[in-house]
């Protein structure tokens, strides 16, 4: 059977992309390899995660109600009911993407796609049965797996990844996170609001790393507060099983080497594009360190072939970003204007407690890039919605060019932060300036004032601090 477009990957980038190619009238396929369309992010990665972030949510209130006047005498966590609910969360939105194929009129292929040749797809069924899909386009989307430290293997009882840990029934007396980036800082957030003893390691200097350095020794803070012990600067080595956990020795930033072990040890050190069996040696398709190269169009080196999502090379391997380009993607084949993704405009999110929303520059990024920069900076302890629910934590950061008043990036830490970036994005999307937020009224009390104080910040006017 012949097609306009195959899709080799179902992620949140493949599925979208599927979706729009079917609102454009392109008879289109789908090809997946797992049982379930929706890739890592809805059945191991973004949707799971954040639906136990949400339940250490409303067990950290049973626990810590009294301020508010709520009390509950011996509150009883229930694990696996939280695991089954976190199932089922993510089993309602697989069959929502099964209706929305059929909706949109795309085919759903099972089975392992790879290229073939031009305008060819091979797909390997589960029982070995080979068919070849011949396409005029072809949208490669088959996403990353975290990468495992050499000389580990993952396994479902000491040493997890990102897929093991969420498959736990019971709360981890103990767990080592290797590795500081969103991953590793998410599930510390779990585990210790659900009575872990938690432990982070991390080479880099610092907290998710990507962020602003303000950002970063904000959460390090925190954690401290609630009890996670933080290692950064630090080499974990001689990891090894021990029958009842994990030990391994820990070269600290000190200098000091300390033996510690674990019931449970998350690595969480990053993930690798799964590029090595899509059948691209051969084709013009040009891999750096395993990413995919593409044009601004998404478009690879070999033609008729895209890619997008944790594949790309230069990509944040984030979900809404694989989103993004598989609408340039499906726009450039459908001949629709191709509005090409800005990279200055992509927000981060990071669901800890407290939660991270960021875009743009950071303050040590438009320094290095030759700005005049001007901070603005307004703290939560002072928002009145904050004292409200209870969470003064964190801040809004705002970085902007002194000259033009141009938003170069906001970074918030706080409660919600990773919502509170949406008015952050859309300013900077409508090339908002500061002046312009400035006169921006925002509704009170409401935990967004605090981007409105920031703004003002920056010219030394907020009003509550």
């Amino acid at each position: 059977m012949s097609y306009d477009l195959v899709i080799i990957g179902s992620g949140p980038g493949g599925y979208s992309a599927a979706v729009r190619a079917g609102q454009y009238g392109l008879k289109t396929a789908i090809v997946e390899k797992d049982p379930k369309l929706g890739g890592t992010c809805l059945h191991v990665g973004c949707i799971p995660t954040k639906a136990l972030l949400h339940s250490a949510d409303v067990w950290d209130y049973f626990v810590h109600g009294e301020d508010e006047g709520v009390e509950c005498q011996n509150p009883k966590l229930n694990y696996p009911k939280v695991v089954a609910r976190k199932g089922s969360i993510v089993s309602k939105h697989a069959k929502g993407i099964e209706f929305l194929m059929k909706k949109n009129k795309v085919e759903v292929i099972a089975g392992y796609g790879k290229l073939a040749g031009p305008g060819k797809v091979e797909v390997t069924a589960a029982d070995g049965g080979k068919k070849v899909l011949e396409t005029k386009k072809i949208v490669i989307a088959t996403g990353s797996e975290a990468r495992m430290i050499p000389g580990l293997n993952a396994d479902p009882e000491f040493i997890l990844t990102n897929i093991e840990i969420l498959n736990l029934q019971s709360v981890p007396k103990s767990l080592g996170i290797i590795g500081a980036g969103a991953v590793g800082c998410e599930f510390a957030s779990i585990f210790r609001r659900f009575g872990s003893e938690v432990t982070i390691l991390e080479m880099l200097p610092r907290l998710v790393a990507v962020e602003d350095e303000d950002v970063s020794k904000e959460l390090e803070r925190n954690f401290k507060k609630i009890g996670i012990r933080v290692e950064c600067g630090a080499k974990a080595e001689n990891i090894e099983r021990t029958g009842t956990g994990v030990k391994l020795q820990a070269t600290l930033s000190s200098g000091k080497v300390e033996t510690l072990q674990f019931d449970k040890l998350l690595i969480a050190v990053g993930r690798k594009p799964n590029t090595e069996k899509i059948g691209a040696e051969g084709t013009r398709i040009e891999l750096d360190r395993g990413f995919i190269k593409v044009n601004q169009n998404q478009e690879t080196a070999e033609p008729g072939v895209y890619a997008i999502g944790d594949v790309v090379a230069g990509t944040p391997q984030l979900a809404h970003v694989a989103t993004a380009e598989g609408m340039v993607a499906i726009a450039h084949i459908a001949g629709k204007p191709v509005s090409p993704i800005k990279r200055n405009r992509i927000p981060g999110a990071t669901y800890t407690a407290p939660g991270i929303g960021s875009v743009g520059l950071t303050e040590a990024q438009a320094k290095a890039q030759g700005f005049a920069v001007k901070v603005g900076k307004f703290p939560f302890s002072a928002n009145s919605k904050a004292s409200i629910v209870g969470h003064h934590e964190g801040f809004v950061k705002i970085v902007s060019d002194q000259k033009f008043g141009e938003i170069l990036g906001v970074h918030i830490i706080g409660h919600h932060a990773y919502e509170l970036i949406a008015e952050a994005v859309a300013a900077m999307e409508a090339e908002a300036t500061v002046e312009t937020m400035m006169n921006t009224i925002h509704a009170h009390p409401t935990q967004y004032e605090a981007l409105g104080e920031a703004f003002n910040a920056v010219h030394g006017l907020a009003i509550n601090a």
